[in-house]
């Protein structure tokens, strides 16, 4: 073969991409351009070679910028990864169950932009929220269902895996690739250092918004994900590196094309190499670990969860949809699947659970990444412990013990004590948005009940009161305390019980110290922190105590009425008021007249006797139910005719006005007001089952104030003005025929009666 000769001058200043190197064709380090130039020639034969050029393609930053930063955190390899920080602040999401909270925020912000705008103080007001906002925050996810720990785990803010890799390491390189021609970014993997130990890190990666959720298939990786997983846990069980994997998946791809490329031999291939790792294997779960595609990169010596993640067989959604035909049944399927940390703590899948701060790891990000390099530190120096056949042995009995139980042998000690207490609610105290339901729900029955005139729900009446009250005492205990009253009760209760335990009459020293401390306490109370809550408690117990006298009213009132008419039956259905109802009928049918007032004096009579003989056994009846009798004749003309006149009616209502003005000034006395205090006070003493002292005690002060309340009406002119107008009302009725037992077109079936239950106050 002919060799073709050139000058060494030729190829100085030509740089190393523009060398072809070929031993094919004979041809060594001669320069394209050159090439082109140059007849090769063996004999008659000529070779022509035409000369190539590289076309020009725009510089890409990936895998490295232009210009790396020397002194960025974790070195100038993090220059590799795809991750970088958002340049807008997410937009905050407010989850369904949240809206109470937004609604104390939001009000916050307006009392500090009026304190802004105004220039004035309002920093009490301010703090008086503050601390509301922070207790109802405490209290709601304090007692978090588990559906809404699926909405929070779900939550398109929580922190990513790379979001906790780059908080809790100091180096970090993401390594890429299943090498078979893919590189998929739902799975995430790389080497990264905590506190100068090398990991394996992988997990799965959601996206932070729409676009990058679009890149990341939404944390749903496909087989070469799956793959390239494999690919580094070789790697890190050939250089004795200790995986740590986080989980964050609703589940693995399922699609079509993930399906022929092998999706469940990928999953399959990873729990068996799993199970053979010579190396200490933490699984973490972050949010939602879903199936299989969690389990693919879960098989480890110990799983941990964060406070509000969740890890499932099924979606509560799709197990609602499978079990009830409908995903609204969500709630009730994530109860029963037992799908969070605590449950699955009970249940020895999950190993422990990591703390996440009040409103979820989206809340302080930086402070849960902490938490979780905690939780490795800690599992990894119990986990390196032990030598290869312990870690193969421990992990296979991890998964070898769930799901079996047996009946009838008590819990180990040593087990029950490390168990997680079950979180129990706040004694005494209920949410305030739970009340108000309920409070909502009441009032909706009895208002349906007053549709329907149907008899109120007092039996759920009563228990909310019950609930209300007994939050209503707790408030109070709280503002008590915070004012700085709970001694001074303290003192004062013990003083009381003190007087209660000798059986003497309350002190009016003590009386007035006791109101001295009620007042003052009361001007106090609008600065508890607690004031708003409690003075909407109260307004609900106001509202529903008034509905409950209401309801209670109508009940007795409607009982009442049925007992009533039963009696009056009883009285009319007797045999001998028959016998007088059939006589009389007949006298009148062979009188053979229809008007009242044709008939003849002698049979008037009978008809009045028989009248008022059935009022007076209609009294009777009234009298023995405790009930007062008031006839009231129905007829417009009777009524008219035998009514008071005008004058006599104004001095009627004159005479009211003086004897409530009378009784009024008379218990404003300041020695009938004490006595009716004493009074009070003893009730409240003897309490629901008085002994026969107190008894005695109660009755004595009432028998002092009737006769305190019967000498100074006595001694006013009152007295005399009602002998007056009696009198003149007698008169009155008299002299347009009332008295005389005539009946104008009536029969005893035109009369009503109206009750008055209680005691008719009168004058001696």
């Amino acid at each position: 073969m002919a060799s073709v000769s050139h000058s060494p001058v030729a190829f100085t200043g030509k740089p190393a991409s523009d060398l072809l190197r070929s031993s094919s064709n004979g041809v060594r380090g001669l320069p394209l351009r050159a090439l082109g130039r140059t007849r090769l020639g063996t004999g008659r034969r000529s070779l022509t070679i035409v000369a190539a050029k590289l076309r020009k393609t725009k510089k890409h930053d990936y895998p490295w910028s232009q210009d790396p930063d020397p002194n960025v955190k974790g070195g100038v390899l993090t220059h590799l990864s795809h991750f970088k920080p958002l340049k807008e602040k997410p937009k905050p999401v407010t989850l369904e169950f949240e809206k109470p909270l937004v609604d104390l925020e939001k009000k916050i912000m307006d009392v500090r932009k009026m304190a802004t705008e105004t220039g004035l103080d309002f920093s009490d007001q301010i703090i008086m929220l503050e601390n509301k906002y922070h207790q109802a925050l405490k209290d709601l996810y304090t007692h978090l269902t588990p559906i809404q720990r699926v909405n929070i785990a779900r939550h398109p803010n929580r922190p990513t895996f790379l979001d906790h890799v780059f908080n809790i390491t100091e180096k970090f390189v993401e390594l890429h690739g299943d090498r078979a021609g893919y590189d998929d970014p739902a799975i995430v993997t790389g080497i990264g250092t905590i506190d100068g130990k090398r990991y394996m890190f992988m997990g799965h990666q959601k996206g932070r918004n729409t676009k990058e959720n679009i890149m990341r298939n939404f944390g749903m990786p496909t087989p070469h994900g799956y793959r390239k997983a494999l690919r580094m846990m070789y790697y890190a069980d050939h250089h004795g590196f200790p995986i740590v994997t986080f989980i964050d998946t609703p589940g693995a791809f399922a699609d079509l094309k993930s399906e022929e490329l092998g999706q469940g031999e990928a999953i399959a291939h990873n729990l068996r190499t799993m199970f053979g790792l010579k190396v200490p294997i933490i699984s973490i779960v972050i949010g939602e670990g879903g199936s299989g595609g969690a389990l693919a990169i879960g098989c480890a010596n110990k799983l941990l969860m964060l406070e509000n993640a969740v890890f499932y067989v099924a979606s509560p959604e799709a197990c609602a949809a499978i079990l009830w035909k409908t995903a609204k049944a969500s709630p009730k399927a994530a109860e029963k699947l037992k799908i969070t940390a605590s449950e699955l703590c009970k249940l020895q899948i999950a190993d422990g659970i990591i703390p996440e701060p009040l409103g979820g790891a989206h809340a302080d990000s930086n402070w849960t990444s902490q938490q979780i390099k905690a939780a490795i530190n800690e599992t990894m120096d119990e986990l390196t412990k032990m030598n290869t056949q312990e870690l193969l042995k421990h992990r296979m009995l991890k998964f070898r013990k769930i799901g079996g139980f047996q009946e009838g042998i008590p819990i180990d000690p040593k087990r029950k004590v490390s168990m997680k207490k079950k979180e129990e609610p706040i004694l005494g105290k209920t949410l305030h948005v739970d009340l108000e339901g309920e409070v909502e729900k009441v009032k909706q029955q009895i208002l349906r009940a007053k549709e329907s005139s149907s008899e109120p729900p007092l039996l759920r009446l009563n228990e909310t009161i019950e609930k209300l009250k007994k939050d209503v005492d707790q408030e109070f205990s709280e503002a008590a305390k915070a004012l700085g009253f709970e001694d001074k009760f303290a003192a004062l209760r013990g003083e009381f019980q003190k007087v209660n335990s000798q059986d003497q009459l309350v002190d009016p020293a003590f009386k007035s110290k006791l109101d001295k401390l009620r007042d003052e306490f009361n001007q106090n109370l609008p600065k508890s922190p607690n004031y708003e809550s409690l003075k909407n408690k109260l307004d609900m117990l106001k509202e529903l105590s008034k509905a409950k006298n209401i309801a209670e009213k109508n009940s007795k009132a409607a009982m009442m009425k049925q007992e009533v008419n039963e009696r009056f039956k009883e009285v009319v259905e007797r045999q001998d008021m028959k016998e007088k109802f059939g006589a009389l009928k007949t006298e009148i049918q062979n009188s053979g007249v229809s008007k009242f007032e044709e008939l003849d004096s002698n049979l008037k009579e009978k008809i009045l006797k028989l009248r008022k003989e059935i009022e007076f056994e209609f009294e009777d009846v009234l009298k023995s139910l405790g009930l007062a009798l008031e006839a009231v004749k129905s007829n417009s003309t009777y009524l008219e005719e035998h009514s008071p006149s005008s004058e006599v009616k104004s001095k009627i209502e004159e005479l009211n006005e003086e004897i409530n003005h009378g009784i009024e000034s008379v218990i404003g006395s300041s020695d009938l007001k004490h006595k009716i205090e004493l009074l009070k006070l003893e009730i409240v003493k003897a309490g629901k089952k008085p002994n026969l002292e107190a008894k005695k005690r109660i009755a004595a002060l009432e028998q002092q104030i009737k006769l305190s309340l019967t000498a100074a009406l006595d001694s006013s002119d009152l007295k005399e003005k009602h002998e007056k107008l009696k009198a003149e009302i007698s008169k009155n009725v008299e002299s347009s025929g009332g008295l005389d037992g005539s009946l104008k077109n009536n029969n005893p079936d035109d009369a009503r009666l109206k009750m008055n239950a209680g005691v008719n106050r009168t004058f001696a």
